[in-house]
């Protein structure tokens, strides 16, 4: 990296550490930017506690790191092997975001927290109490500091599920200076396609440690959709057989399209109901979907006072999307008429759901897939979105078809967690798992 850019990254680190300090002064908030802030007050002792107390020094430890929760779905495949085959090493994983601070804990590892910010001290720091054998990036997502500072002690650096986006902003000029030299040192990358691997050779991946190793999130929601629990509480409370539109991680601006598309659908199969999830299940994000099932004389229920003759059903929680799509002979996932960019489409695709979705999808690798193979349709607008529900409603030959390409398409993509775990065993240089 560049002298004067180095400087100028440090700088913005350490005056994110000054916010962490001046955080506890701002008042009771929701803000992303404040719960990220107040969480790293004392990272630095919790590292050093926790290494002074739990890290054994004769053992290996993999360090995996993924900024938010669709990266750490990525990452949880390849733990949970690791776990698995590999006892003797222990495991430590970091995340970026607050969003991701529940699925952290819900992981079987030896060492969880948030990820310091990129400062040299902070990167110290970090490894030192640690003491990884291995660190690996789950997606894209290298930080610089940390990855100097780890290349120069001799810890293997890797990146599993690799993928870049072609109108991907890691594809700037600002961010190849800031980047290509972490991009370099990396030791091994599993990368998700073909066109990734050539994407990442262009960000400053070395050509001969890529090796092609598919995605993992195919793996995990696969697994999470053959394990779920129909008979449990939540899905037998909600079952019936009338024909259910799972909407899952919606936006208000995709709800806006979405809402009016159900109730022109319902012209064509009357007693159709709405499962909705929305991505910030708020007051000021649910209270507008009342006010529209009230003004649609529809009977809405919140989850827990919901069940099978509820026609809109809210979901005001999280964590129980994946398994509610179960239920959906139809689903829509939300994103794809908002700035934040689309949500997995795989979760409903594993359940053998067709998939909806608005018109900013470029950025997936996997809307792409399932448009290309029958699974999946994008609306442009309401009326083209009312269109393609109206269409699979009403047509429950082209619905299941659909529906088992989406289900095809995830089966297809099975087999990265394997290949992505050999990636894994050569950066720690532990012998490959040979079942008996």
């Amino acid at each position: 990296m560049h002298a004067a850019l180095r400087l100028g990254y440090e700088g913005a680190a350490r005056l994110a550490g000054i916010g962490t300090a001046l955080s506890r002064l701002a008042p009771a908030t929701d803000s992303k930017v404040v719960r990220a802030l107040r969480a790293r007050r004392g990272i630095r002792d919790r590292y050093r506690a926790w290494g002074e107390s739990q890290r054994d020094p004769l053992r290996p430890l993999l360090w995996m790191h993924a900024p938010s929760v669709g990266e750490g779905l990525q990452a949880r495949p390849v733990l949970e092997l690791v776990r698995r085959r590999h006892p003797e090493i222990q495991l430590a994983y970091t995340h970026f975001s607050p969003s991701a601070e529940l699925f952290a804990r819900s992981l079987d590892v030896d060492f969880h927290d948030y990820l310091p910010f990129d400062s040299e001290g902070n990167a110290r720091a970090a490894l030192d109490a640690l003491r990884p054998t291995a660190i690996v990036f789950s997606k894209l997502d290298v930080w610089p500091t940390l990855t100097a500072a780890a290349h120069s002690l001799g810890v293997r650096l890797g990146l599993v599920s690799a993928t870049l986006a072609s109108g991907s902003s890691r594809r700037s000029r600002l961010a190849g200076a800031l980047l290509r030299d972490a991009y370099a040192a990396l030791d091994r990358v599993g990368a998700i396609d073909d066109s990734d691997a050539g994407r990442l050779v262009a960000l400053g991946v070395r050509p001969d440690v890529i090796t092609v190793t598919g995605d993992t999130r195919y793996d995990q929601v696969w697994a999470r959709a053959r394990n779920v629990d129909r008979e449990g509480a939540l899905l037998a409370q909600l079952r019936s057989p009338r024909l259910t539109i799972v909407a899952g991680s919606t936006w208000p601006a995709d709800e806006a399209a979405l809402l009016p598309a159900f109730v022109a659908a319902r012209r064509g199969i009357a007693d159709a109901r709405l499962i909705i999830a929305p991505h910030e299940p708020t007051a000021a994000h649910l209270d507008p979907i009342e006010r529209w099932a009230n003004r649609e004389g529809l009977r809405l229920d919140r989850l827990a006072a919901a069940n099978g003759d509820t026609e809109i059903i809210l979901v005001d929680r999280v964590g129980v999307l994946g398994d509610l799509y179960a239920l959906a002979d139809i689903a829509f996932v939300g994103g794809g008429f908002h700035d934040a960019g689309l949500h997995s489409v795989l979760e409903p695709a594993a359940f053998g759901a067709p998939v909806l979705f608005g018109p900013r999808h470029a950025m997936s690798r996997d809307a792409g897939l399932l448009i290309e193979r029958g699974g999946a349709q994008s609306g442009m607008d309401m009326s083209t979105l009312a269109a393609a529900l109206t269409r699979w409603s009403t047509d429950s030959v082209s619905r299941i078809a659909a529906g088992e390409h989406a289900l095809a398409t995830v089966r297809d993509g099975l087999g990265a967690a394997e290949r992505s775990l050999a990636v894994v065993e050569a950066l720690l240089g532990v012998p490959n798992y040979e079942p008996r």
